[in-house]
């Protein structure tokens, strides 16, 4: 049984990777937007319009990387679990 885990340990780590990435390219998204509302709101539209399109790049990265890594390597990693 032990054996079966440790070769499923490189796919955990990977899931974990992945589920690491899609939190912290969130957590980046929020803080971009956060930092593109307040300098559109001291009056540089242009920069924070810039920063509002790259908070909006890390959400969409890591929607992309939730769905197309992390969902399918789960459910890899619950079959093999399974067996």
């Amino acid at each position: 049984m032990s054996t079966a885990l440790l070769g499923l340990l490189p796919e955990l780590l990977e899931l974990l990777l992945f589920g690491v990435g899609s939190v912290g390219l969130s957590v980046a998204g929020i803080y971009i937007e956060q930092f593109a509302l307040a300098t559109i709101e001291s009056g540089n539209v242009k920069l924070g319009a810039w920063m509002g399109f790259m908070g909006a790049m890390a959400f969409y990265f890591a929607y992309l990387m939730s769905t197309d890594k992390f969902r399918p390597k789960l459910a890899a990693v619950r079959r093999q679990l399974a067996d």
